[in-house]
């Protein structure tokens, strides 16, 4: 919970005007389902379960998005090993650059 808390800070701080959290897999398909993104962070794990299915949601709705992961690019699956990775722990540089890149490139 501290973690993500410290995570919406670094967005406050870049300006992002709405920023919604999920927990679960579940929970997160929900709210894709039911809002418009315009980019996403996506934590490999959530609560236990691999977040496989919320990838799958936000490429079919052409949501840009980068993981957020402690594992490594082997546990990457299939199809989005071309994604952008932050390692965690990250830095608040490498969090503005990815999501600099993904918003630019949903804009061009």
């Amino acid at each position: 919970m501290m973690i993500l808390m410290i995570i919406e800070d670094m967005l406050a701080e870049l300006g992002c005007e709405s920023v919604t959290a999920a927990a679960t897999v579940d929970q997160a398909l929900a709210l894709i389902g039911t809002q418009v993104f315009d980019a996403a962070m996506l934590d490999m794990n959530l609560n236990g379960s691999k977040s496989h299915d919320v990838a799958d949601a936000l490429a079919a709705r052409g949501v840009p998005f980068v993981f957020a992961t402690g594992y490594s690019a082997h546990d990457m699956r299939e199809g989005y090993r071309d994604r952008p990775v932050l390692q965690k722990p990250f830095k608040f540089e490498e969090l503005v650059e990815n999501l600099t890149r993904l918003t630019a490139r949903k804009n061009q």
